[in-house]
């Protein structure tokens, strides 16, 4: 698992990522073993599109089979938005970001990132 040295990068480019959160841990962005890129994430945002609703939000960083969590259960009430990122989050290699919500259909995310190589 290798990435380029981001001091002497080729290409940038900006990407944006959407998804329906479902009940299953499910990837709004994956880092491609042997990519050579590395993805730095710099905005998740999640919403909660039930009117009368909330519902609980898990994010992960899965790597190696292994999930790290960003996020754990947080409740995200009714039409509301939550910014689950504060800070800049790199995907290396094999990375996946996943995103499992409460139920099907209420939470909506949108994920903003670079792909460096």
């Amino acid at each position: 698992m290798s990435a380029p040295n981001i001091v002497s990068v080729v290409t940038i480019t900006g990407k944006t990522s959407v998804l329906a959160v479902t009940t299953s841990a499910t990837a709004i962005v994956t880092n491609a073993a042997a990519s050579g890129k590395v993805l730095k994430i710099n905005a998740l945002i999640v919403s909660n599109v039930d009117g009368s609703n909330g519902s609980w939000l898990t994010a992960d960083l899965y790597r190696s089979s292994v999930a790290y969590h960003i996020a754990k259960t947080i409740e995200i009430p009714a039409d509301t938005s939550l910014a689950v990122l504060d800070k800049a989050l790199y995907l290396e290699e094999g990375d996946t970001l996943r995103l499992t919500a409460e139920a099907a259909s209420d939470l909506e995310a949108i994920c903003s990132y670079e792909e460096i190589s």
